[in-house]
């Protein structure tokens, strides 16, 4: 496959991440994310959003993987939603068992590690980030990160809960940590989410 400037997925070609964005294809959900290179916003090939200029787009085979580049979620499509359903086989499962692990928090916390995690998934932690770098294009502590992100404002758009039980009840360490982590992601503090309408 000819790889494209604008590709960044790697398994599926620029041709049909094409094809799947313009048709707002629900079964790529999950599996790749359109990155504005004119806003600096990602979101999910089902946003209902006017259709950007294809120059101006780079496809990415995950959040952690936007946000790595510099992008920021879309407050209308909610990446934090997307399904995760990569059709992975082989030893892409333990990327996908690792990421349940991470949604679940298995890196949240004082005594968790990507050491940790490794060692529950049965493999060594250099493999671990390999296989994230392959299939992700990113660490596993990105990946923990926007987990935290998008746990969070679940409970942004969910619930009343004030802004210290969120960051708790999200994986966040501490208050200070979790406004950091929202200013460098959505450009915002959390607080102004609420007051947001997409």
């Amino acid at each position: 496959m000819q790889r494209s400037r604008h590709l960044d997925h790697p398994d599926i070609s620029f041709e049909m991440c094409e094809r799947a964005r313009y048709a707002r294809d629900p079964a790529y959900d999950g599996i790749l994310f359109i990155a504005v290179t004119s806003t600096r916003i990602y979101c999910r090939p089902v946003c209902p959003v006017r259709q950007p200029l294809s120059r101006n787009v780079r496809y990415l085979p995950s959040a952690a993987a936007a946000e790595a580049a510099g992008f920021r979620p879309c407050l209308r499509c909610r990446p934090e939603a997307a399904p995760h359903s990569p059709a992975w086989i082989g030893a892409q499962a333990t990327v996908r068992r690792a990421l349940r692990l991470i949604e679940e928090g298995a890196l949240d916390g004082d005594a968790a590690g990507v050491e940790r995690l490794a060692e529950r998934l049965g493999i060594g932690p250099r493999h671990l980030s390999r296989l994230f770098r392959r299939y992700l294009q990113t660490t596993p502590t990105a990946a923990a990160r926007t987990a935290r992100v998008q746990r969070a404002k679940r409970l942004i758009d969910g619930s009343g809960l004030p802004m210290t039980e969120i960051a708790h009840r999200a994986g966040f360490r501490s208050l200070r940590a979790f406004n950091a982590t929202f200013q460098a992601v959505y450009r915002m503090p959390p607080s102004a989410l609420r007051r947001v309408q997409p």
